[in-house]
């Protein structure tokens, strides 16, 4: 039942005037596509800075806390222009996005990469020193970094086996 509600929302979508001006405008869709790219690029590398600043591999003659001033507004800024891209994208293709695994694992590890850079993040806001005062609390800094990394890798696969996995 719920399969099918999704296949008559995709089909009713896909059908909608910007739908089809979205499909049948040759450059709309290149251009988000690539706009999409540069913000998740945005996204994916600062979050790999503060990680390998975490994992004490570079970035260590800073602290922390300014090191993720410095980058933390390229991983927020970019999300609602993912958003909204993103949403473009749907709307051109929504049973190729909507009904395709990988699009919900793409999301589902969207959340978790999410939460684990605010578990990194929201510390800091209070005490700039919060991830360097111990060594139990380094482990975890450490801990939050090996997460990160390949939930950010795994979000740029996923985004590109959406093209070539079909849905249900």
């Amino acid at each position: 039942m719920a399969l099918q509600s999704l296949d008559r929302f995709c089909h009713w979508l896909s059908e909608t005037s910007l739908s089809q001006t979205i499909q049948t405008v040759g450059w709309v869709i290149p251009a988000v596509q690539t706009v999409h790219i540069l913000a998740v690029a945005a996204v994916v590398s600062s979050a790999l800075m503060i990680d390998l600043r975490l994992l004490g591999l570079r970035g260590t003659d800073q602290p922390l806390a300014i090191l993720a001033q410095r980058f933390w507004p390229f991983i927020w800024w970019p999300l609602p222009i993912l958003l909204a891209s993103g949403a473009v994208l749907i709307i051109a293709e929504p049973a190729r996005d909507l009904e395709n695994p990988v699009f919900l694992l793409k999301m589902g590890l969207l959340l978790a990469a999410t939460g684990v850079t605010l578990a990194c993040q929201i510390p800091l806001r209070t005490d700039p020193t919060f991830w360097d005062i111990s060594a139990g609390r380094k482990r975890v800094a450490r801990l939050i970094a090996v997460a990160s990394i390949p939930l950010w890798i795994a979000i740029v696969f996923a985004g590109r086996w959406i093209a070539y996995i079909q849905g249900a």
